[in-house]
């Protein structure tokens, strides 16, 4: 059976090391580059392509995110699954559009980016559990939001601009010539009619709005 041919693009020296020594102890797995960045791992010379790519968004240069495409580029039939600290919705979304096949937290267990990697390997996707979580919680908004039953005022709806926007409740007040209260009891309206109990939940729906 072929052996998986791996490249590492992880700037933490204890976690490069770490990957590296336990994956190349596989017997299915052949380590093929070890890099601190992209702009490194693209200036290397490589006779065989790997096959697949563990790739760090916050790198020194080049974000990982930023990199995908010259990565793909300059390897075509390139794997990547993106290990990384950043589990927020954006992010994921960000690094599947531009063409990751899988993103795990870098708190993942050895044996789950292995895992990760037979999957990605068989023609499959992958995520961990918690960054699946975010993904399903994310599309339960999606659904919510754009549900034909939920229908906001259009003072709510102004409302949601001035969040957009990045404005306080004060200022939304100001903008809207309404009180603070105003404001507030508009907003537990909102919540209420989204089936959400947090800012945060709003702001995803917002987010997703953008998309």
């Amino acid at each position: 059976m072929a052996r998986i041919h791996l490249s590492i693009i992880e700037d933490e020296e204890t976690v490069r090391e770490s990957l590296a020594d336990f994956l190349g102890a596989q017997a299915d797995f052949e380590i093929h580059s070890v890099a601190e960045s992209v702009e490194a791992f693209l200036a290397l010379q490589q006779k065989i392509a790997p096959q697949i790519l563990l790739l760090d968004i916050n790198l020194p240069g080049m974000s990982g995110l930023e990199g995908i495409h010259l990565i793909q580029k300059k390897h075509a039939n390139l794997d990547i699954i993106m290990l990384t600290s950043y589990e927020e919705e954006e992010h994921v979304f960000e690094a599947l559009r531009r063409g990751a096949v899988g993103y795990l937290s870098k708190r993942s267990p050895l044996l789950m980016v292995q895992e990760a990697i037979n999957t990605v390997a068989a023609g499959g996707s992958f995520m961990s559990p918690s960054i699946a979580r975010h993904v399903v919680n994310f599309f339960r908004f999606r659904q919510r939001v754009n549900n034909p039953d939920v229908e906001l005022t259009e003072r709510q709806k102004e409302i949601l601009q001035g969040l957009m926007d990045g404005k306080s409740y004060k200022m939304i007040a100001a903008t809207c010539d309404i009180t603070l209260e105003t404001v507030r009891d508009h907003i537990k309206k909102i919540y209420k009619k989204l089936q959400i109990n947090s800012r945060g939940e709003l702001v995803s729906m917002i987010l997703d709005k953008r998309l």
